[in-house]
This record gives C-alpha cells, sequence and structure tokens, in this order.
C-alpha cells in the first residue's frame, strides 16, 4: 500500500550517511534526533542479518523514535471513532509492523546516497527538522522535512514529508481507500494488514 516511489525516498533517508550522535541528548534535541536516527538504521543493514532480524531491529527503531501511536490515529482518520477499542489496539500492532516489514525489507536496496540536516524551526507541537537528499551524478537533492511533537522535553516524529508530499497524508489516503472497498468497515483494514505482515516474526 506504500507507494514505492515515496517509501524510497524515505529509506535512502534512513541509510544516510551521518554522524552518531548521543541518543540522550537526541531525545530532547530535534535536529540530533533525525541525525541519530540516520546512524543507528545503518546497524539494521548488518549483512549478517537475517530479514527477520532486520524486521525486530527496524521495529526498535520506530518504537524509540516515532509517535507509532499518533500516527496509527491520524492515518485511520474518520474511521478511529468507528473503530471498536479491540479494533484499534490491533491495528496500532498491525500498523507498526506494517511498516517495520516494509521499510526492512527494501533497507539493502539503495545505496550511494548521502544525507544532511540543513536546519530546524519551531512547529505549533513541537519542530520542524529540515534536511535534504544528497544523489549522486549532481542530480537534484531532495527536500525532505521532518515533523516532530514534543513533550516533557522529549521529541517523536510524528510524520515526514519528502518535496512536500506526508507520508502520513499518503498512508490516511490509501488506507481509507482499503477501507471504502471493504464496505467502511475497519476491519477489512486490518484484515490486509494482518496479511502482509503474516509470518514477520515477534513483535
Amino acid at each position: 500500500m506504500v507507494r514505492r516511489s515515496f517509501l524510497t525516498a524515505v529509506l535512502i533517508i534512513l541509510m544516510g550517511g551521518v554522524a552518531p550522535a548521543i541518543p540522550a541528548a537526541a531525545a530532547a534535541d530535534p535536529a540530533a534526533l533525525v541525525s541519530n536516527l540516520g546512524s543507528r538504521a545503518l546497524e539494521v543493514l548488518g549483512k549478517d542479518a537475517t530479514q527477520q532480524q532486520r524486521v525486530a531491529r527496524f521495529r526498535e527503531l520506530l518504537r524509540e523514535d516515532f509517535d507509532v501511536p499518533g500516527i496509527a490515529r491520524f492515518v485511520l482518520g474518520r474511521y478511529w471513532n468507528a473503530a471498536t477499542e479491540e479494533q484499534r489496539a490491533e491495528f496500532v500492532k498491525l500498523f507498526e509492523e506494517y511498516i517495520a516489514l516494509a521499510y526492512s525489507t527494501r533497507l539493502a536496496e539503495y545505496t550511494g546516497e548521502t544525507f544532511k540536516v540543513t536546519g530546524s524551526r519551531p512547529d505549533a507541537d513541537g519542530a520542524i527538522v529540515s534536511s535534504q537528499i544528497i544523489r549522486p551524478a549532481g542530480a537534484q537533492p531532495v527536500k525532505v522535512d521532518w515533523r516532530l511533537t514534543g513533550r516533557n522535553g522529549v521529541y517523536k516524529i510524528a510524520d515526514v514529508s519528502v518535496d512536500g508530499i506526508s507520508m502520513a497524508v499518503t498512508q490516511r489516503s490509501e488506507f481509507a481507500s482499503v477501507i471504502q472497498h471493504n464496505g467502511g468497515q475497519v476491519q477489512g483494514l486490518i484484515t490486509m494488514l494482518r496479511e502482509r505482515t503474516a509470518g514477520s516474526g515477534p513483535r
């Protein structure tokens, strides 16, 4: 369901060769958090790691640096209120697994690009961190904005926009389409996510 071109751009970001940052400091500094995420994501690419290990490691990155519950609620949109508590709980777990599986499956496919943070600015709920993907052969850099929310001095990534296209908004539209094709029932989306994540390992 994630558009390949958009997902590819986000994967390139996570694979960028950035300098390691101190995790504790990164949690309180939006720009450092984004840089640190890139350096730690490189560890997921270990050549000796199995696909299941990559999924497990990327799942850890999601849980630590992304506001998965908040993103999950946003992408479900108006259907969140129509879902039962049980459906909401299962959707959040499946959404996290779906993203971890999709990202880790393609992590080793893209190399050669570099990533740099170019600045940050305050936002209503936290901060926006601006960055660029520097592509080889003089190709036009890809502009990437990371929206982070802050709570008690700790920041979490809530959305990523590549050249102005929001990952969360894109996913919300695609999930809404799945639900609409299943008679407006959230269970149809949950069933699809179950099928897509089956066999991805312990959660």
